[in-house]
């Protein structure tokens, strides 16, 4: 028999990569990363009122909703299988103050849409967060006094809420706000409260980041936001720093950890995921969701493809799940196989 040894064998020690690419059931049997349902945690807005369904000009294809109307969708969500979902308030500007005393309101619209939902559709998870912007009249996530976010007052006023929401029904308290010690005095206060299997989704790493802008639109605290959030949320530049708020995060006692924004901080979710082992999620903010939408809205992109791409890629990063406006759209093309 003759030798048909090629020099390509001969370069690359008879080791060629393409052979386990040279069928479509080759690559589904070597693939390292799958996202399914499972992976998808669905953020979700709600506003006062009955009947209510307000598209969002900046984030085509979400909506605020009023609480009948989000109980609705929930239940869709659930019938598809996405496993939770995450709820944003957009209040009455004139319930909103320099304290966002809105928030200690036992039944204000947080708490009433988690009530509903967890009455309506009891086997999905409700989220929420405690962070003080949608109620506060400045846009900052906590109290702003003399042109300062203090921190401690802060930490006492979210623990309260926090405890408000999970009286609510809240699976998962998941603060945004960025404040010192947050993590362990929500826990504490959870705890005293009776609340010991509410979980806490930590914000350990939240960026000072420009792809929040949607998101403030969708909540109206964009045009209230009075300065800047540097003094409370991270760097893009800072990935050291990133890690050790986790790592405080950790000790506090976090159930989970949560990565935002999401796509241009793959580096923070694998360290992240590598560092601790704890549930790992990104949340693929509003911007991220925007670009994409716009994008194929123009022809520019194939949004389905990089809708599912880029969702894949927080898997391969080490991500448990991931929180994305895509979720029912991308449950509904998981669900076609």
């Amino acid at each position: 028999m003759s030798d048909k040894t090629h020099l390509v064998d001969e370069i690359t020690g008879h080791r060629r990569m393409r052979r386990n690419r040279k069928a479509d059931w080759t690559r589904r049997l070597v693939q390292e990363s799958r996202l399914g349902v499972d992976d998808l945690i669905w953020p979700i807005f709600i506003v006062p009122g009955t009947g209510i369904v307000d598209p969002i000009a900046a984030m085509p294809g979400v909506n605020r909703m009023s609480v009948d109307k989000a109980v609705e969708a929930v239940k869709e969500a659930a019938d598809l299988g996405i496993p939770a979902i995450a709820t944003f308030p957009d209040i009455e500007m004139d319930l909103r103050d320099e304290t966002g005393s809105q928030s200690l309101v036992a039944d204000n619209l947080i708490n009433k849409a988690t009530a509903a939902i967890k009455k309506a559709v009891p086997n999905i998870g409700v989220i929420t967060d405690v962070a003080l912007d949608p109620f506060t009249s400045h846009g900052h996530d906590g109290i702003l006094r003399d042109g300062v976010i203090v921190n401690d007052e802060t930490v006492d006023q979210i623990v309260r809420a926090a405890v408000m929401q999970a009286d609510a029904g809240a699976d998962i308290i998941a603060p945004s706000d960025m404040m010192d010690g947050r993590i362990g005095a929500i826990r504490r206060g959870l705890d005293a409260a009776g609340h010991q299997d509410v979980g806490i989704m930590s914000y350990a790493t939240k960026f000072a980041s420009g792809f929040y802008g949607p998101y403030r639109e969708a909540i109206n605290t964009g045009g209230l936001l009075k300065g800047d959030k540097n003094s409370y949320y991270i760097s893009p530049a800072n990935a050291t720093e990133a890690l050790r708020d986790a790592a405080l995060d950790v000790e506090e006692g976090a159930d989970m950890l949560m990565v935002k924004p999401g796509i241009a901080y793959l580096d923070i979710c694998w360290r992240i995921k590598e560092a601790f082992g704890l549930p790992t999620f990104a949340y693929q903010v509003s911007g991220e969701y925007t670009q994409i939408k716009a994008a194929a809205m123009n022809g520019w992109i194939d949004g389905e493809r990089i809708m599912m791409e880029t969702l894949l890629c927080f898997k391969r990063a080490g991500c448990d799940g991931i929180l994305t406006y895509f979720a029912v759209d991308v449950a509904r093309n998981l669900a076609k196989g």
